[in-house]
């Protein structure tokens, strides 16, 4: 019996109908996990479920029964007693999520009290439980905490445990580890999987990542532009999808089979959702359209007729959409290896005083970056991997000077940067430029797109082509010379994205530093994105420091491999090296927290608990409080770097 019912559910906001008639079922104790990119309206069929909408928007038709109850027709009184007590939800962003200026045990505890009938020091120490159930350590401590003194990961929990405290019967998680790492990845995920096992509880999973699809979900629903366009349970999902959209987020997926070969994109981006749609909705994007796609609406139709709860899809081709071959991979696509690095730093450090009292005296230092050594060669892309922490984004802001580091050398093209000035540096910045991990924030609002680009060439004096230059900049990425007279918000993610790389090749650099620049895209903007990269480094023998957690883009993108922890770089090597043949325990967790599309499970031991903070890092080596081969002569001493090989290298005793 289905614990949650959607009848063909339509919201509407004005004109638009980002949900339009969408039905669904899940069970007790079962994971439907709902997929698809952003716009097509998942989370929005969630706050509909929630009855959480924004204040434009309304329910023009359906219905929503819990539990055999039509949420829809209860008072708003009667929705409260549902939302934590009988659905909780988890919300993509932990961060604006949770009430800054109140602790995690208050606002757990006030969940409680509105579910339960715990009080006072019984609510307290429930709290604590929940926080040790959910996998924080030390959760006395964390219960008088601030949301802002947590990581990412933990606020996440934070969340779950929120969400928990009402023994609510259905979850619904909205893109619950988007912006985590994949050891924090992997242990929310563990930790929802075992909750929904152990205590019966339903699971809406609301993401765009095909992997932890395979890992979670019993059955998927594929959402496109306000429809489900197909629905089967996960095996007969992953062995064949049928609908042509279900088909091309698959051939997106970068792998080490692609490198050097072109990632299949989409056309196109998701329709607005106030487009009308006489036919199907992916009519625009499809490269099998037939005439009929365009004229009718294309009904559901079972893929393997007879099989009650099987695969079907909303297509004219159902059971027959062809697969879409994607690039093959031309293998190592990097330039010739020359003698001189373009790139070169050793024993980089970038510590940050922790100051107190009315002196504000220095009593520690927050080390972020504590020794890193690498090298980057012309036409390389060097991958620099590893949690959230453990100062990848202060090191590629330390190498450009953008943060002056506290120690240690950095030279480009054999001219050292750490000692000179600012006027000095102005000269040098054109040969190297970094795009930033949300280019939203990094690009002007009051300016437009043309402003935004020649505002770099002006300041830096590179004037060859002037504006001129712009529309074929523009055109070089991927977007029209006419968009230049357009502002920032107008775009979507993938094309700001663009834009940041265009502002970036204006000053015509050497070398990109790249910092998560695809970490909050779908995998069909993503594949735009590294098709581009690689594209661009081919023509332009670009280098590229890429900074990520993505494992699967390193693999496609990259040939070199450097894995930091705690500030320092603990493997290196090329990227066949780390990748397939790892040394370090820390690598080997790294790469077996990754969800794989063949759902998969690695023998690997998961990673327990958090990074140790850069303020106080453990004695000896800096791995060894989460490391299960650790020994007393770990926890003495920081091991020195082993070469296993020409090019591999790894800081292990056990290597």
């Amino acid at each position: 019996m289905s614990i949650l019912s959607v009848r063909d559910l339509s919201i509407h906001i004005k004109a638009a109908r980002p949900v339009d008639g969408i039905s669904f079922d899940i069970a007790a104790g079962e994971c439907y996990a709902l997929l698809g990119e952003s716009g097509c309206g998942k989370s929005m069929t969630a706050l509909g479920v929630m009855r959480l909408l924004p204040a434009a928007a309304q329910v023009a038709g359906g219905a929503v029964e819990f539990e055999g109850g039509d949420l829809l027709a209860l008072p708003e009184s009667g929705m409260r007693d549902i939302r934590g007590g009988g659905i909780g939800m988890i919300f993509q962003e932990p961060a604006t999520s949770l009430n800054p200026v109140l602790t995690v045990g208050r606002q757990i505890i006030e969940a409680l009290e509105l579910h339960t009938a715990l009080r006072g020091a019984a609510a307290r120490a429930r709290a604590a439980e929940l926080l040790d159930q959910v996998g924080i350590p030390d959760p006395i401590r964390r219960l008088e905490e601030f949301p802002f003194q947590l990581s990412g990961g933990l606020r996440q929990r934070v969340m779950i445990a929120c969400a928990l405290a009402g023994a609510p019967r259905l979850l619904i998680a909205d893109e619950p580890t988007t912006a985590l790492d994949v050891t924090i990845q992997a242990q929310v995920l563990d930790l929802l999987d075992e909750l929904r096992r152990k205590q019966g509880m339903a699971l809406l999973l609301i993401t765009h990542d095909l992997g932890v699809v395979a890992r979670m979900a019993d059955r998927v629903g594929v959402m496109y532009a306000g429809q489900l366009v197909e629905e089967a349970p996960r095996a007969q999902f992953f062995a064949k999808p049928a609908h042509p959209y279900s088909v091309r987020l698959f051939t997106a997926l970068p792998d080490a089979e692609r490198r050097g070969g072109r990632l299949a994109t989409i056309p196109g981006s998701v329709p607005a959702a106030d487009v009308r749609h006489p036919g199907c909705r992916f009519v625009e994007r499809c490269s099998e359209v037939m005439a009929e796609c365009r004229t009718a609406p294309p009904p559901w139709r079972d893929v393997d007729a007879g099989q009650a709860g099987g695969q079907r899809v909303r297509c004219f081709l159902a059971g027959r959409a062809p697969a879409v071959a994607a690039g093959v991979g031309a293998g190592d696509t990097a330039a010739a290896v020359e003698s001189a690095p373009l790139l070169e730093v050793a024993d980089l450090q970038v510590h940050f005083p922790i100051r107190r009292g009315i002196l504000q005296r220095a009593v520690g230092a927050v080390r972020a970056v504590d020794g890193m050594s690498l090298r980057l060669m012309p036409g390389r892309t060097l991958a620099l991997v590893g949690e959230s922490g453990c100062g990848k984004t202060t090191a590629g802001k330390a190498m450009l000077q953008l943060l002056r580091p506290t120690a240690g050398s950095v030279r480009l093209d054999g001219v050292e940067l750490t000692t000179r000035s600012a006027g000095e540096l102005r000269p040098l910045r054109a040969k190297m430029q970094m795009v930033f991990q949300d280019p939203f924030a990094s690009l002007n609002p009051r300016l437009r797109i043309g402003d935004i680009i020649a505002e770099g060439m002006q300041a830096l004096r590179v004037d060859a082509g002037g504006t001129a230059k712009i529309g074929p900049l523009l055109e070089q990425v991927g977007l029209r010379a006419d968009m230049a007279t357009r502002y920032p918000h107008e775009f979507s993610g993938g094309q700001r994205q663009r834009i940041a790389i265009a502002r970036a090749l204006a000053v015509s650099p050497q070398l990109l530093i790249c910092d998560e620049p695809t970490s909050a895209l779908d995998v069909s903007v993503q594949a735009q994105i590294l098709n581009l990269l690689s594209d661009l480094q081919r023509d332009l023998k670009l280098a590229y420091l890429f900074i990520t957690h993505n494992i699967a883009v390193v693999d496609y993108l990259a040939h070199d491999v450097a894995v930091m922890y705690l500030g320092r770089v603990v493997e290196r090597g090329t990227a066949e090296e780390v990748l397939r043949s790892p040394r370090h325990p820390y690598t080997k967790a790294l790469l077996a927290a990754v969800p794989r599309v063949d759902g998969a499970r690695s023998e690997v031991p998961k990673l327990a608990g958090d990074m140790p903070s850069p303020a106080n890092p453990p004695s000896g080596c800096h791995f060894h409080p989460r490391c299960p081969l650790a020994d007393d002569a770990c926890r003495r001493a920081y091991p020195a770097a082993t070469r296993v090989g020409a090019t591999h290298a790894v800081r292990c005793f056990k290597a």
